[in-house]
């Protein structure tokens, strides 16, 4: 038995170092027994305490999450300093996350580190009724109607661009799809007088919002740091800029065909007293849908044609394609000329099932909710804890998808259709109340821009298949060269 006068002859730092040894071991020892214990709570996967799950984190999300998996299966809590973070990791489990209202899973808690770059008084810096009637101004805005006049722009956008290219020569796509999409991004959201007169001004303006945009502006969004003082710069001189168009368009009475006027002509119903959105919140939803769209669609369009061109198969069926659709609708590529690309669309939706750019979505639980697992576990996840959901981990789940990590486009094809065998199988743009309400712009603009390359070009890759690029906060391919050629497919 130890000696409590030999205690006190120990000198202090000794002491402390080895009342937190038996504070930490307490802990492992308690983690270990409620893990072991028959509780409705879901399993802690922690490791050391305090420090265990900063690791697993710091260890990269597909990791953590491989692990987790594998020891506790599709419902795990990893606590992070003072915050718990649950997993629910397939269809089985996250019905509730996706269908839930505000009142029960909130954006807003987990995605308060984008208002800085979006700005006050709009998305995340909202409470839940204006930001419902703020994402009605978005969906009205990306309406079939406004989308077949969204259309002629993403074409031209893609001619002209491709149009510099040499006969044959050697790209990254990563940087090719990129410039690309905030061309047609530009004309078709922030409109003509910025695509035709400031397009290098605002383009310069967003890449410094970008890059504002840290892992470490998650959790300190106003850390006084360059890239902070930038991105508050930067914003400032966006909502100048937008300012003096929309000014202009109001004095002239001038109406266009693009996502700023459709939120010029916007009006809360039942917020606000019913007025007109005004200069600052028309910035920032600009801003914010730029951000929503701007790297999942780059990534995307990388990616089709990466595996695209790695499976010759879904090449050849891909061209066959544009032969039949020229020869049903002539060379025109309209709305319904795209729409009628279903090869092509599910390519693009089996690169976007195996490389979803968003690896994480995450929700703050307002009130506990149970979740009953594929083996019949269920259990009950507190309210206050950080849920996630992982595209990326999900979409590759063999019970959900047959060979998960093959490039098998036709698993989308009746009778096989196993993106429908459960609800929130695929969940590459979401899901449920909060799926993505870019999702047909996207399609059509990614669409858009394929069949240009497949109609005048050939491509091989000239190094190996890239992997995701788990570094960046949005996730891309690492960089790869691919070579062209130009040619006019035949008909």
């Amino acid at each position: 038995m130890v000696d409590l006068a030999d205690l006190r002859a120990l000198p202090l730092p000794i002491l402390y170092v080895g009342a937190t040894a038996i504070f930490v071991l307490a802990i492992a020892a308690l983690r270990l027994i409620s893990n072991s214990l028959p509780s409705k709570a879901p399993p802690v996967f922690e490791g050391l305490p305090f420090i265990g799950g900063i690791m697993k984190f710091a260890s990269g999300p597909m990791n953590l999450m491989s692990d987790g998996y594998k020891q506790y299966g599709e419902v795990f809590t990893v606590p992070v300093l003072h915050k718990n973070f649950t997993f629910l990791l397939g269809p089985h489990v996250s019905g509730h996350f996706f269908k839930a209202n505000d009142d029960e899973m909130s954006q807003k808690e987990v995605y308060e580190f984008n208002v800085p770059t979006f700005g006050k008084g709009v998305v995340f810096d909202v409470d839940h009724k204006v930001r419902a009637e703020q994402f009605k101004f978005f969906a009205e805005a990306l309406k079939s109607a406004k989308l077949k006049l969204y259309v002629p722009h993403f074409v031209r956008e893609a001619e002209d661009y491709f149009a510099k290219w040499g006969d044959e020569g050697e790209v990254d796509f990563s940087k090719v799809f990129s410039e690309l999409i905030i061309l047609t991004a530009s004309r078709t959201l922030m409109g003509r007088e910025v695509r035709e007169s400031m397009f290098h001004q605002v383009a310069d303006l967003f890449h410094d919002l970008d890059m504002g945009m840290l892992p470490i502006s998650v959790i300190f969004p106003y850390l006084p740091i360059p890239a902070h003082w930038n991105r508050d710069r930067a914003r400032k001189e966006l909502a100048k800029i937008f300012s003096r168009i929309i000014q202009a368009r109001r004095e002239s009475n001038t109406k266009e065909d693009d996502m700023l006027q459709s939120f010029i002509e916007s009006r809360y119903e039942k917020v606000h007293g019913g007025r007109y959105l005004n200069d600052e919140e028309i910035t920032g939803m600009l801003t914010a849908t730029l951000f929503a769209g701007q790297h999942t669609s780059s990534i995307t369009s990388s990616w089709t044609g990466l595996t695209m061109i790695r499976d010759k198969a879904a090449w050849a069926a891909a061209e066959e394609e544009q032969r039949a659709v020229v020869q049903k609708r002539g060379e025109e590529l309209s709305i319904d000329a795209l729409n009628d690309m279903e090869v092509l669309g599910r390519n693009m939706t089996e690169a976007l099932r195996l490389f979803p750019p968003l690896i994480m979505l995450l929700r703050a639980a307002k009130a506990s909710f149970a979740v009953t697992t594929s083996t019949g576990k269920t259990f009950v996840i507190p309210k206050g804890h950080v849920v996630a959901t992982s595209p990326a981990f999900a979409h590759r789940l063999p019970h959900v998808f047959h060979d998960p990590d093959s490039f098998d486009p036709e698993r989308f094809v009746a009778p096989r259709e196993e993106d429908k065998a459960a609800p929130f199988s695929f969940i590459g743009f979401g899901g449920g109340r909060h799926g993505c309400m870019g999702s047909n712009f996207a399609i059509l603009q990614i669409k858009s821009i394929w069949s240009v390359l497949l109609r005048n070009f050939e491509f091989e890759l000239v190094d190996p298949f890239p992997e995701p690029d788990f570094e960046s906060m949005v996730v891309g391919p690492k960089p790869c060269r691919v070579r062209y050629r130009r040619r006019k497919l035949t008909l």
